[in-house]
């Protein structure tokens, strides 16, 4: 007898989970999502300008090759160091050997050393540039985008975006006779922000011919950059 009832409980029991496994399901499933995008962009100054400058030399004697590379480098930082608000960073340098025409005996030398200059302050950076171009040689001008500027454009963008897409999201939901609205899911993601942009160093190549300094005129321009934001809503319907 006690065996029946117990079998009983647990043949309703398991009737019990049974049943209740569509309406748990119904409450997994999501109806009337849609997914949405949303693009701000403006236009940011380029506001950091790089010069990289560079000597190059060769000798029979690596010693003395790496003796006067040295010099000259040397010469440029401490030249470089007395102008403010610029930032020095001193780039590769190689040697390699150079072979006679058969290629098989090493014949001499040469050696390459670079200086890396970045600065806001275009007017000085430039005119400390044609002053080391009497030694040095234009390696190359970038201009790119400084990370104070480009952090202040992205919390700016962010709010735009944001705002962009609950607009897209709202206008949706009208769309579908909704009356209202939840984010699902939403990812913000900055786009353009572009690597140095490269100037022709022929820019500067009167500089290095020329005895007297000449100070370079530059030009950054912008770049476009721009925030998605791509995500879901759910749309809650009239009943």
């Amino acid at each position: 007898m006690h065996t029946m009832r117990r079998s009983a409980a647990l043949l309703a029991l398991s009737v019990g989970t049974v049943a209740s496994l569509p309406a748990l399901a119904a409450d997994e499933l999501h109806y009337n999502q849609i997914a949405l995008r949303a693009e701000v962009s403006q236009e940011v100054a380029r506001d950091l300008m790089i010069v990289t400058l560079y000597t190059e030399e060769q000798n029979t004697d690596p010693a003395k090759l790496a003796a006067d590379v040295s010099t000259t480098m040397n010469k440029a930082l401490a030249q470089a160091k007395q102008v403010k608000d610029i930032t020095l960073r001193q780039g590769s340098r190689n040697s390699y050997p150079i072979y006679d025409t058969k290629g098989q005996k090493i014949t001499g030398w040469r050696e390459r050393a670079e200086l890396r200059l970045e600065s806001s302050d275009f007017a000085a950076l430039s005119k400390l540039t044609g002053e080391l171009l009497t030694d040095l040689k234009m390696g190359g001008m970038d201009f790119a985008i400084a990370t104070p500027t480009r952090k202040a454009s992205e919390d700016a963008l962010l709010k735009d975006a944001v705002t962009a897409f609950k607009a897209r999201a709202q206008l949706a939901t009208d769309a579908l006779g909704g009356k209202g609205y939840k984010i699902v899911n939403l990812n913000l993601n900055s786009n353009g922000y572009p690597q140095p942009f490269m100037r022709a160093p022929m820019m500067m190549k009167a500089a290095g011919m020329d005895s007297a300094p000449v100070t370079p005129e530059v030009e950054a321009g912008t770049s476009q950059v721009s925030m998605t934001a791509d995500g879901s809503i759910e749309v809650l319907m009239t009943p």
